[in-house]
């Protein structure tokens, strides 16, 4: 968490930009001044200065949709704020999770384009589509086919050919990440389930 004496000596407003501490997502920006920022630090609730109305106010005061602290620090510059924080609810006054109208969830870079990719594949009736044909083959050949990924991948370690391990391990992901899919089951879940373990 930061010192927030720095702010004593600044007559201006400083940015806050809120960011989800799961998702990563930037949920809004804001305002602070001194009072704010000591209010947001004391009782974990962030809490604004209200530029139109020239006075502090507590995110989610009157909608019950909190923005709780988890940590606090300043940029280069020493003029901006970062955020993080767990949302209880929308962001957005308008009722969407930020103020950009996104949802707030996860994204785990090309393996959530992967997952979008295999969902579509899975839809296609091309002949050409590898997806496509394992999916028409059904359930236990994908079962089958991530079996095999595994034990390829058992083998791959006890050599030492760094790229062939490579491989094999996207082989196998890539099969896993079509199995759940057809079990209707979407990666977040995984990954949520690792986060309650972590606990």
């Amino acid at each position: 968490m930061i010192d927030i004496e720095f702010l004593k000596t600044r007559s201006e407003l400083i940015p806050a930009i809120i960011q989800d501490n799961l998702t990563k997502k930037v949920l809004m920006l804001g305002y602070m001044n001194h009072d704010s920022l000591d209010r947001t630090i004391k009782t974990k609730k962030v809490t604004f200065f209200s530029r139109s109305r020239n006075s502090i106010w507590v995110k989610g005061e009157t909608s019950g949709n909190f923005l709780n602290l988890v940590d606090i620090s300043l940029d280069c510059d020493k003029d901006t704020l970062l955020i993080k924080v767990l949302p209880e609810g929308p962001v957005c006054h308008e009722g969407f999770d930020t103020c950009w109208s996104e949802d707030n969830k996860s994204s785990y870079g090309f393996l959530s384009i992967l997952e979008n990719i295999i969902d579509e594949k899975k839809l296609s009736k091309s002949n050409k589509s590898y997806v496509s044909k394992l999916f028409s083959e059904g359930q236990n050949r994908i079962i089958q086919k991530v079996g095999e990924e595994a034990v390829e991948l058992l083998i791959e370690s006890k050599d030492n050919n760094k790229k062939k391990f490579i491989e094999e391990s996207a082989d196998l992901l890539f099969h896993f990440l079509i199995l759940l899919n057809k079990k209707n089951i979407k990666l977040d879940e995984i990954v949520n389930e690792l986060r309650l373990r972590s606990k």
